[in-house]
């Protein structure tokens, strides 16, 4: 128990040092957990002996997967059949095919070559999605085809595990020596693999396939039918904690039951998960998760670092090292070729290619596996070892590269977007819970609208629902000049990226000047940016709400009606002259608060607010009492 606390404590300190230092410089934080893995390798006794954790912090891989699954309905999934089947079966086909290849040529005998192809078409889910999800890159083309392909190698595990068998040579697989060369080993793996508790063990095969079909059926029949019975029971105690307990139990649950199938345990909860994707209960699990998700993950990221056997490396890192470039330049270019096939475009196309270069945490798995099978020799599943770590590690690199490639596609098509058939007096760029409003308001005055949106599940649902909306990047010079750009009235920007709005505001002013343009703002900040972007109207998009919940307080807190009011609008006004003021002293660049001029004005202008709105609410109060009828809130 001490051992294990002090690991973890050794773990934690780690993380909490680089992960923080790697964002800060833009690395992201898979960077710096795999960083603070390779810092925990060099400690003796720790670094080495890190299996035990790396099994508990593979459930975080579980988990995510978990989590991915509530995000995607059945009908979702469905709609991704031909990127799964085509794309992501291409995907592991060709580059097992190139990998095969490539073993045979440096000698391993065609049973080895065609394991270690298998091994390597398979890409890291919890690095890649990880990383699609802090920089925001999930809803693009590239990002969606990115995930079809790593839930497609998910899946193709479960073959991957039953042909491996097959594959062993019996004689205990091939030992790659110092020298280079390749020997058969013998067979001293022995009864020594690990046995966990199976329910499709001796069963014939028709057996085996009802079990797994049962457990199957069993995942989708209680998430479907059990959950709701189970949350209202639980919902009673009245206790949080009991909330996060069933969280966890369905994951853990379900990863046991689909290992005693012999099912992917990951596969099994990502079921679950799309099971439960249209429950009720969908937000209150996901919150729940959440937490776990996030340092479990991290916490696998760290045992991957911490995994890389320096000494192996060191004794030839030029083979590795080449080996390891040669994988990955690889795997790019059979991405590439097919992110083309699949009309994959500019920097989609790019993140394609570079996202999936990596071999990935199911190659942990699968060469451990086919260690004990015989397919593989100690020396030989060693330096395999060591290449998908070098590989992962390399990996947010490969996102930076992607970062500066995007640049040059800025303005050039990406998506197969929509022709936009239609020009209106206004056009809206962007349809999320901010811009669904003020398209019904406008229509509903008479208003013809253009809505524009580079998110196809929210134009496909607006459609559903009789809206017509056009999918296409607004922030696309292209895209906004079909749109009527030069003939409309009013640009209304209302995407939730900053960085977008930006664009928007900077290309429609430089086009039109006379054009008359309203943005939605994230904060004062956003404000000072976009106004010198050149916008003539900026709301804040939490600023009404937020003044409406404020005087809700203000009458709940004794004032009448009419002097929470007046409390409220002396508030806007005053606000908003302090931020046209405030707009001239803003520095680009330089933080607000490091500002001496902005800071002091804002002190100044802070004072002036509290007298305005005390002023207001006084005189509020005097007109109430001088109406006939007047009672104070005392009286009777």
């Amino acid at each position: 128990m001490e051992s294990f606390l002090f690991q973890a404590s050794i773990y934690l300190t780690a993380a909490v040092l680089a992960v923080p230092l790697a964002s800060r410089l833009g690395l992201g934080s898979v960077l710096g957990y795999l960083v603070a893995g390779v810092a925990i390798g060099f400690i003796p006794s720790i670094g080495s002996d890190n299996t035990e954790i790396q099994h508990f912090a593979e459930f975080g891989v579980v988990m995510m997967l978990f989590l991915i699954g509530l995000e995607l309905e059945p009908r979702a999934l469905w709609d991704m059949r031909h990127r799964l089947m085509g794309l992501g079966g291409l995907q592991i086909l060709l580059t097992t095919a190139a990998v095969m290849a490539g073993g045979m040529a440096l000698g391993l005998p065609w049973q080895t070559a065609l394991a270690v192809g298998l091994i390597f078409a398979l890409s890291s889910t919890a690095i890649v999605l990880q990383t699609l999800t802090e920089k925001g890159l999930m809803q693009t083309a590239g990002g969606r085809s990115t995930f079809s392909v790593l839930l497609s190698q998910d899946i193709a595990v479960i073959p991957m595990l039953a042909l491996l068998p097959l594959l062993a040579l019996g004689s205990g697989g091939v030992i790659l020596g110092d020298d280079g060369s390749l020997t058969l080993a013998t067979d001293d793996h022995g009864d020594g693999a690990h046995h966990t508790l199976s329910l499709v063990e001796g069963l014939p095969g028709w057996g085996v396939t009802l079990v797994t079909i049962g457990a199957v059926i069993a995942v989708i029949l209680v998430g479907t039918y059990l959950t709701r019975p189970v949350f209202r029971y639980i919902h009673q105690a009245n206790l949080r904690e009991m909330y996060v307990a069933l969280a966890l139990l369905m994951v853990v649950g379900t990863a046991v039951l689909m290992q005693m199938v012999g099912l992917s345990p990951a596969l099994g909860t990502f079921l679950a998960g799309v099971v439960l994707a249209n429950s009720e209960f969908r937000h209150e699990i996901e919150s729940d998760l959440e937490p776990f998700k996030g340092l479990l993950l991290g916490l696998f990221f760290i045992t991957v670092g911490a995994g890389i056997n320096f000494e192996t490396l060191l004794r030839d890192p030029i083979t590795i090292v080449a080996l390891t470039v040669a994988l990955m330049i690889t795997k790019g270019l059979i991405l590439y070729g097919l992110g083309t096939l699949f009309k994959l475009r500019g920097r989609n196309r790019w993140l394609f290619a570079l996202g999936l270069a990596q071999a990935g945490e199911f190659g942990f798995v699968l060469t451990s596996f086919s260690l004990q099978q015989g397919v593989l020799g100690p020396g030989l599943s060693e330096r395999l070892l060591l290449i998908t770590a070098l590989s992962m590690l390399l990996t947010p690199l490969f996102f930076i590269l992607y970062e500066q490639l995007s640049k040059r596609y800025s303005d050039t098509s990406d998506d197969p977007e929509d022709d936009i058939t239609e020009q209106g007096t206004v056009i809206i760029a962007g349809i999320g819970r901010f811009g669904q409003v003020v398209n019904r308001l406008v229509q509903g005055a008479g208003f013809s609208t253009v809505v524009l949106d580079s998110d196809l599940p929210t134009i496909q649902r607006m459609r559903r629902f009789g809206t017509t909306g056009f999918f296409g990047d607004p922030s696309r010079p292209q895209v906004l000049t079909n749109a009527g750009l030069m003939e409309a009235s009013t640009l209304i920007v209302c995407v939730d990226d900053r960085a977008t709005a930006l664009r928007v505001v900077r290309y429609a002013r430089r086009q039109r000047p006379d054009l008359h343009i309203i943005a939605r703002a994230y904060d004062r900040v956003h404000v000072y940016q976009l106004y010198q972007a050149g916008a003539n109207d900026i709301v804040r998009e939490m600023f009404d709400s937020s003044l409406r919940a404020g005087r809700y307080a203000l009458e709940h807190l004794g004032l009448s009606g009419f002097e929470a009011s007046q409390a409220e609008m002396a508030f806007y006004h005053n606000d908003r002259a302090a931020v046209r003021e405030l707009a001239a002293l803003w520095k680009p660049g330089v933080p607000v608060e490091k500002n001496d001029a902005y800071v002091s004005r804002a002190r100044e202008l802070n004072r002036e607010l509290e007298t305005a709105i005390v002023t207001e609410t006084r005189k509020a109060r005097d007109e109430d009492e001088e109406r006939p009828g007047f009672q104070t809130k005392d009286a009777p």
